[in-house]
């Protein structure tokens, strides 16, 4: 399991015990912090464009020293040392929400997925949000045959789709669990204790089911539940 500080949120940073659960993994205030944000996934749903500056305020509402943008779509098209000594050089990487097969494959294809792993060694805090936090577990849930047959990627959990031309199922796996966020959300009215319970059977790994008052604080594999709310660990009978 690789070296790392990850915050894996279900919604973000959402409650005092969640932002202290940051400063803790920073050693320092945030307001003495850099932090680059990812909102890709969101582009993937029907209202990201209009969504994607709400889905920044939280963030931007934290006071950071510093607080930038990162297009992974725009990578690949850019010179690396445009955009590499920022990422470098930040102490967050803040991965947003949206659909997750669009941004695991914008993950691998802007050459993020490959560099992650270092950085986490080298000190980068990593706080994902929903798909965002997605991205380091154990896997993402789809249907394989659908896949094969239609070559669409199907999350018949959350009800998710993404053609493989723009999307990919990969996670880096650094975690060994998977994460079903969103539990007891009137927008995700499918994300319950029931059907969690149902879901594990479908993985070989343990399953966290959090609502958005919870996350999970993970340093260098070690975790510790942090929650105002509801949250429960399944483990594959």
């Amino acid at each position: 399991m690789t070296k790392g500080k990850l915050l894996l949120t279900s919604s973000g940073i959402t409650n005092d015990n969640i932002q202290q659960a940051l400063v803790e993994l920073l050693g320092k205030p945030i307001g003495e912090s850099s932090a680059l944000f990812i909102a890709t996934a969101i582009y993937a749903y029907p209202v990201g464009i209009t969504h994607a500056w709400q889905l920044m305020k939280g963030p931007s509402d934290l006071g950071w020293k510093t607080l930038g943008v990162l297009e992974l779509t725009a990578l690949p098209s850019l010179p690396e040392a445009i955009w590499r000594p920022q990422l470098e050089a930040t102490d967050v990487l803040l991965v947003g929400g949206g659909n997750k097969f669009y941004l695991s494959y914008w993950m691998e294809k802007s050459g993020l997925f490959e560099r992650l792993p270092q950085l986490l060694e080298q000190g980068l805090v990593y706080v994902g949000v929903s798909a965002g936090s997605m991205m380091l577990t154990a896997g993402l849930n789809f249907d394989r045959d659908r896949l094969e047959s239609t070559g669409i990627y199907y999350d018949d959990e959350f009800d998710e789709t993404m053609p493989a031309s723009a999307g990919s199922a990969r996670t880096l796996g650094l975690v060994d669990f998977v994460i079903r966020p969103h539990l007891n959300a009137d927008y995700f009215p499918q994300a319950t204790l029931g059907n969690d319970e149902q879901w594990v059977t479908k993985v070989d790994q343990p399953l966290y089911a959090l609502d958005d008052q919870s996350a999970l604080k993970v340093v260098n594999g070690d975790v510790e539940v942090i929650s105002d709310g509801t949250w429960k660990r399944f483990e594959k009978s």
